[in-house]
């Protein structure tokens, strides 16, 4: 393909998601609204009857990973593949998008990344939208959770807000389910940071070298996407998973002591949620380096500070 020939290459990574991809490409159509795109589906697992699920489509191209290399391998392993295109659109394979919702984020993707307003299958906005995470805002989370949602930032990573989600604007980071992103600066970003983030925080840390690089991630509330949540199943491990990705990903951007003041608030929010099986397991792969690389992943980080 030239490069004129499309208006975004669309990447989604895909482990054991034959059942939801058909209705993502099914939705991409009316989503375009006359918008050009190709999708390059990265295989990350190969037994689940995926290519054959998406035979037969010409608007769609399956490339199979060397194994289950990690949400961020495949994105790179994406991005290798994927045609000329002005933007480049990272998409969870359990989504669907709302008509007109890829030409809105292609439209917003000018100079900036964009994220869309996600809803769930009820038709209920998730709150999406995060702050840049510190040590005094990992301890909000920690104490309050989802109570005193509209307490002052500092003190929350999440924006909670209900009238945030109404309204464009800006936002430090966003959940990575869906975000568009001009492929020229995508490109001089360079890869994923595959070694660290296997899953989970990735979005967080690409974010931050995107504001770094001079572009701002806008919220779209008019391109709206449905998560069905989990197509690729949660577990304790993953939440584990998800909380250790958090400390890698504080301790890539800051010193040992903030870095070790910001897991003692990974510490607190674990304990006091010792009830949970995912809190017990957050807290046993937090103090052991044997229980971090036993998860998703860990053997790739192993040479990791944290």
């Amino acid at each position: 393909m030239g490069a004129h020939d499309l208006d975004c290459a669309i990447i989604a990574v895909a482990y054991r998601s034959a059942a939801d991809l058909p209705r993502l490409v099914a939705s991409l159509p009316a989503a375009a609204d006359g918008v050009r795109w190709h999708l390059v589906v990265v295989d990350n697992d190969g037994t689940d009857g995926l290519a054959a699920a998406l035979a037969g489509k010409p608007d769609v191209t399956v490339v199979a990973s060397p194994g289950n290399i990690g949400y961020s391998g495949g994105l790179n392993v994406g991005l290798a593949a994927a045609p000329a295109a002005p933007v480049t659109v990272f998409l969870n394979p359990d989504l669907t998008l709302e008509p007109g919702a890829l030409r809105a984020l292609v439209e917003a993707a000018d100079g900036a990344a964009a994220a869309p307003r996600i809803r769930d299958d009820g038709g209920a906005t998730q709150p999406s939208l995060r702050r840049e995470p510190t040590v005094l805002r990992s301890l909000g989370e920690a104490l309050f959770g989802d109570h005193w949602a509209s307490r002052p930032g500092a003190l929350a990573e999440l924006v909670r807000e209900p009238d945030r989600y109404e309204r464009a604007g800006t936002a430090d980071w966003a959940t990575g389910a869906a975000l568009a992103v001009p492929t020229e600066a995508a490109r001089a970003l360079g890869p994923w940071d595959a070694e660290r983030f296997f899953l989970y925080s990735e979005e967080t840390d690409y974010c931050r070298r995107l504001r770094a690089a001079g572009l701002p991630l806008v919220y779209v509330p008019s391109a709206v996407v449905v998560h069905e949540q989990g197509g690729s199943g949660r577990s304790a491990g993953l939440d584990a998973l998800q909380t250790v990705n958090k400390l890698r990903y504080y301790g890539k951007w800051h010193g040992r002591a903030a870095t070790a003041a910001f897991a003692g608030t990974l510490v607190v929010h674990n304990l006091l949620r010792i009830n949970e099986a995912s809190a017990r397991a957050s807290l046993a792969a937090l103090f052991s380096r044997g229980r971090r690389d036993a998860l998703p992943g860990g053997v790739r980080v192993a040479g990791v500070a944290v």
